[in-house]
């Protein structure tokens, strides 16, 4: 029976890369176009570290990903060349694997070629800082006062200039104290450090930083009709959390003219996947004029917004970072819904049905802005009355 097909490389390279910039498994996956149970299963299966580098080639040897994708493309009939192609590889190296992890039963198969590589490598050395207890010493004295290892490293040169054995690097010393394999270092000594963390954060390489959101277009390119309000059909959105343990959450849409509410059932989770879903079945509800703009904050949750933007035709912006003030209208009513759903409660409780009553409730409360009428009274108004867009391009 044929096993599960495998990931493409460069899909995984993709996903780690999101990964590393800060994105959740989920999140990952969508903003990739891999299913959530691939981006999981690819997770769990490297331990949470990324096996391959972001570069083309993974290093001097092939990493397993490579070799269960040369295994794929064996499987299609793919020739030496257009795998050594599809990995930024040399043919020979590929035509070195082939003959490695070939068996006369199964062909080509991963597993033996990794086990025949791992036996052919050269053992892992000691961790300098684990057979060396006189730097050991010296190194934990040093954090004691609480230098940085970048210090500790410098200052060694200058203190043993001709003695190798007591000269160490920072990344050595930073090793030691959070990777189990290499924890020649007490754990507890991380609480001398700057940061104080007790796990490493993940390392970005310069220029790597980038938006979350891949495509943004910022608030700065609204129409300008939206800020005066005159004209219905300019929403702001965000959502209002659940109990962390719940990980619920209620997606909040106003509109910016009217003070109208719409709430987004998200029963389960609020990935993008699920935004952009409850997202689509409530904007399809509303006439055609009331689909102009909508702007949101910078949350992983709206990584699909092109997809949004496609089905409904509600072209999205986005705040400016720390900037809630962009979203007066939606912060005003999230307060207000607190009243419904105080924080730190589990969210997930409330169905589709509740969310609609609420709303409802809301949009039918008077309000002192449009002198004591209703934003449902004020949505039926503005869409009854002809509006003439003449907005200066």
């Amino acid at each position: 029976m044929a096993g599960r097909p495998a990931v493409p490389i460069d899909l995984v390279r993709a996903f780690w890369a999101r990964i590393r910039a800060g994105d959740v498994i989920e999140d990952a996956a969508t903003g990739v176009g891999m299913s959530v149970t691939q981006a999981r299963r690819t997770f769990r299966k490297a331990g949470g570290v990324n096996p391959i580098s972001s570069t083309p080639v993974a290093g001097r040897y092939l990493s397993s990903l490579e070799r269960e994708e040369i295994h794929a493309l064996t499987a299609r009939g793919d020739g030496v060349r257009m795998i050594a192609r599809a990995l930024g590889r040399n043919p020979g190296t590929i035509s070195r694997e082939l003959a490695r992890g070939m068996t006369k039963e199964r062909g080509y198969r991963p597993s033996v070629a990794q086990h025949k590589a791992n036996g052919a490598r050269r053992g892992p050395r000691s961790a300098k800082l684990a057979v060396n207890q006189k730097l050991r010493e010296e190194v934990q004295r040093r954090l004691e006062r609480r230098e940085s290892p970048e210090q500790i490293a410098g200052r060694l040169k200058t203190d043993f200039p001709d003695q190798a054995e007591m000269q160490v690097s920072h990344e050595t010393i930073y090793q030691a104290l959070y990777v189990q394999s290499r924890g020649a270092l007490a754990r507890e000594l991380t609480a001398h450090l700057r940061t104080g963390r007790s796990m490493r954060k993940p390392r970005r390489t310069e220029g790597e930083r980038r938006p979350r959101i891949p495509g943004m277009v910022m608030i700065s390119e609204r129409p300008a009709d939206a800020e005066d309000r005159a004209i219905p059909g300019h929403w702001e959105g965000d959502l209002i959390l659940g109990s962390v343990a719940s990980g619920s959450a209620i997606g909040t849409l106003v509109e910016r003219s009217t003070g109208f509410v719409m709430l987004l059932h998200l029963p389960e989770r609020h990935t993008a996947l699920a935004v952009q879903e409850a997202m689509i079945e409530k904007i399809g509800q509303l006439p055609e004029q009331l689909k102009r703009s909508l702007t949101w904050d910078q949350g992983s949750e709206m990584a699909c917004h092109a997809a949004i933007t496609v089905a409904t035709g509600l072209d999205i912006y986005f705040c400016d970072p720390h900037s809630p003030w962009q979203r007066g209208s939606n912060e005003n009513t999230n307060g207000l819904l607190r009243q419904y759903f105080p924080k730190g409660s589990d969210l997930s409780v409330h169905g589709a049905g509740i969310l609609d009553n609420v709303a409802a409730e809301l949009n039918n409360r008077p309000r002192k802005r449009y002198g004591w009428a209703t934003p449902a009274e004020q949505l039926d108004k503005l869409l009854s009355t002809p509006h003439t867009n003449t907005g200066v391009a």
